[in-house]
Order: C-alpha cells, then sequence, then structure tokens
C-alpha cells in the first residue's frame, strides 16, 4: 500500500532551500579561478661556456651582409662600402649575387629613406630571389 506523506514532513520539506544550483554556481566559480590562477614558471639556471668574442664576431661576420639605405648622399651601401646612387650600387649587388644568396641578408634602412628606393632594393632581391632575413628600420625618437 502506498503511503502519502505525512503533513510534519512535507511542511518540513517546503521550508527547505533547494541549494542545487548554488552547488552549481559555485563548482563553475571554482573551476573559472581553477583556469584563470598565475601558475609560477619554473626556470633552471644554465651556466653557459665562456667564447672567445673574437671568435665568434668572425663567425658571424661570414653568415651576414648588411645593406643600408640612407637619405640624401651616399644612399647605399653594402657591408659599408658607401655607393651615391642607384646605378652605381646595382652592379655591384649583381657581383655578389652567391655571396647575397648564401648569406644571412639585413637590410638596414634610415627612417626617412624614400619609399621608391627600397622598392627598388625589395624588385632586385625579389627578382633575383634572395630572401630578406631582417628589415631594420630606425625609431624615430
Amino acid at each position: 500500500m502506498i503511503k502519502s506523506p505525512e503533513a510534519s514532513q512535507s511542511a518540513w520539506r517546503a521550508m527547505t532551500p533547494d541549494i542545487t544550483p548554488l552547488l552549481d554556481i559555485i563548482f563553475i566559480v571554482l573551476v573559472f579561478l581553477l583556469l584563470t590562477a598565475n601558475i609560477p614558471l619554473q626556470s633552471l639556471e644554465v651556466d653557459l661556456p665562456k667564447t672567445d668574442s673574437e671568435a665568434l664576431s668572425t663567425v658571424q661576420d661570414n653568415k651576414s651582409m648588411t645593406i643600408n639605405m640612407m637619405a640624401g648622399s651616399p644612399a647605399w651601401a653594402l657591408q659599408g662600402e658607401q655607393y651615391e646612387d642607384w646605378d652605381s650600387f646595382k652592379p655591384v649587388l649583381e657581383g655578389n649575387l652567391e655571396a647575397l644568396k648564401k648569406a644571412e641578408l639585413m637590410l638596414a634602412s634610415d627612417s626617412t629613406v624614400t619609399v621608391d628606393n627600397m622598392m627598388k632594393l625589395l624588385a632586385f632581391l625579389q627578382e633575383h630571389e634572395i630572401q630578406a632575413t631582417q628589415i631594420l628600420m630606425e625609431q624615430e625618437k
């Protein structure tokens, strides 16, 4: 036989709040806080071997070449050697094509260099399939 709940039990259930939604909210907040907490990064100190700075500079000089673009005259430079205009600079680039292709090429430009000078150089590099690894620009002060 099925018994009906007594009056005292039903009154007690009516007065007790349902805390299931509250537990759901607490769980969601707990998960959010765990996911957004800053976890300290662990680091390991490594002692690097000491090397001769001259040996490093000679290795780097053999692997990289720098093309400078400057405002005014001289307007171009390759590895510090300056050239007045594009017509005198282009044959020098053509003479160093193999070295330019093998080296890491850095393009250093003055912030006031005109766009057409930059485009001439980039078009030359693209035409000869030379990839520039770094383009350096002087930061405005």
